[in-house]
């Protein structure tokens, strides 16, 4: 029987290799929005991040998701990343 290969990303936040099914995506559209995508199945440019609110807070400090989808993200979409990540922990 062969073992199949787990996919791995890295998190923009720590910048650790994670399988892919431990991180939460986070997608910008055709339409330029950005939210969390839970289910990590919308269309879209994707950047992944740790399930944790520090590594969302490292990333928003480091710029990481301004780099991945090379756009200026205003406050209030972190602001309401931080609030979806804190209710879905």
């Amino acid at each position: 029987m062969q073992t199949r290969k787990v996919p791995l990303r890295k998190c923009t936040g720590c910048n650790e290799m994670k399988p892919k099914k431990e991180l939460v995506r986070v997608v910008k559209n055709k339409e330029n929005e950005i939210f969390l995508d839970l289910t990590g199945k919308k269309a879209g440019r994707g950047a992944y991040v740790c399930c944790s609110l520090d590594c969302l807070k490292k990333a928003r400090k480091q710029r990481g998701f301004e780099r991945a989808f090379s756009c200026k993200i205003p406050d209030e979409v972190y602001d309401q990343m931080e609030k979806e990540l804190a209710e879905n922990e």
